[in-house]
């Protein structure tokens, strides 16, 4: 025979349990954009249960058994937003090329931390960050995973590849007497076992992607912003030995011939692609290569071009020619059916303006809900994680922000964030 109090102590503790399981945050959404839908809908509830949607139901709900709600009637509220291109570890400037000098590697982590909190309270929940000094982000991403500081999820590529002389060698522009010579440890690679040594380096230093440079570049000190940087032959063995080591590539890229010897090899995205033809859509097309824009950062570079001593003479021109011509590219390529997710290459310009993308892919013709959509589902899908992310649905992680008024008829409301939820926690 049992003892009545533990019985009662026992009926009590199932009370509490049943009371605490039923507790629910429900989130009065006076406009939902689940990310999936070409039409919003008005008045509607996300029910969360810890870091998980487990309903999304019409009207708004009233709470129960202690449910807390979140009155985001007067606003829109849609899955957390994505950015598929920034770097973490820095802003440009007019001193960046001397920070390079004077910055030791705990300098970059505590800037990265503070741009990580910038990006989540911009509403951006997932970033993808490539290439990054002293590979920062990958002991980022584990600090923000552990719950030790705020920030996004991180795909991180850490340091980029590229060749001797290339876009992502940092050595470019320094005097000879410091007699710099990277090789595939710091990412700078001529032929083809250096290159598949280059990605070895990255899987052991625990990166998720690998980035190239498949062509020259605005910001590096180099001439060229355009031409190809790799043989063919070292394109296929950096895919090759990235999809034994279960990681894709994405492939920097203004140039054509550059930007068609990487889709050929196979890398998942081409990031810029500024003098993208016709030829080049239509493979990408083929292979399924994702276009990543980042049109912010050609309007940014295009802007301080004006300004006297802002870049190094060798930066200027370039940064003057490509800039402009990336809104251009865009609007063909999104005409011709490329895929597009989004990603803006911020640290080139400002942490926390992520969301000004958005209306420049409007002005580029992209209707203002395939933008978002570009930064929610369609992103989420294009990292591997659309089971988990991307979608305000039953199931999906609460991943959850939100913006005052219509983005829909007003693109730039997305860079007025009021409210940020990642995993169930709220940070704004």
């Amino acid at each position: 025979m049992r003892n009545p109090i533990a019985n009662g102590l026992l009926v009590l503790a199932g009370l509490i349990a049943a009371s605490t399981a039923s507790a629910d945050t429900l989130i009065h959404a006076g406009r939902l954009i689940d990310g999936v839908s070409d039409r919003s809908r008005p008045e509607m509830t996300v029910r969360i249960d810890g870091s998980v949607i487990t309903a999304i139901e019409d009207g708004f709900s009233p709470p129960v058994d202690g449910d807390t709600i979140i009155d985001l009637s007067e606003s829109t509220v849609m899955p957390g937003l994505m950015d598929t291109h920034v770097h973490l570890t820095g802003e440009y400037s007019a001193n960046s090329n001397l920070n390079r000098f004077v910055l030791n590697e705990a300098d970059y982590a505590f800037d990265a931390a503070k741009y990580a909190r910038r990006t989540l309270d911009a509403g951006f929940t997932v970033v993808r960050n490539l290439g990054d000094a002293f590979n920062v982000t990958i002991a980022l991403r584990k600090a923000i995973a552990a719950g030790d500081v705020p920030g996004p999820l991180i795909f991180s590529a850490g340091t980029s590849i590229a060749t001797t002389g290339g876009h992502g060698d940092r050595t470019n522009g320094w005097a000879a007497h410091f007699n710099a010579d990277p090789g595939p440890k710091q990412g700078v690679v001529n032929g083809i076992d250096d290159a598949r040594e280059a990605v070895r380096y990255r899987y052991k230093e625990g990166a998720d992607w690998i980035k190239i440079t498949a062509t020259g570049g605005v910001l590096s000190v180099a001439k060229s912003g355009q031409n190809p940087q790799f043989t063919d032959e070292e394109l296929r063995a950096i895919v090759e030995t990235a999809t034994d080591y279960g990681m894709r590539v994405a492939a920097h890229a203004h140039g054509t011939e550059g930007m068609k010897r990487a889709v050929i090899a196979g890398v998942a995205s081409i990031e810029h692609g500024t003098y993208m033809t016709k030829e080049v859509m239509d493979l990408m097309k083929k292979h399924g290569t994702y276009y990543v824009p980042t049109i912010l950062a050609g309007n940014w570079s295009a802007e301080k071009a004006k300004i006297d001593g802002f870049f190094p003479e060798l930066v200027r021109p370039k940064a003057a020619a490509i800039g402009p011509l990336v809104l251009d590219t865009f609007a063909a390529a999104y005409k011709a059916g490329v895929p597009i997710v989004f990603g803006t290459d911020t640290g080139v310009s400002a942490h926390g303006n992520n969301a000004q993308e958005f209306a420049l892919m409007v002005k580029g013709g992209m209707p203002p809900m395939e933008a978002i959509q570009s930064a929610t589902s369609v992103a989420a899908d294009f990292l591997e994680i659309g089971d988990t992310h991307g979608r305000l649905l039953k199931g999906k992680q609460a991943d959850v922000i939100a913006v005052p008024g219509n983005p829909l008829e007003d693109i730039t409301l997305m860079e007025q964030v009021s409210f940020v939820m990642k995993g169930g926690t709220i940070y704004k």
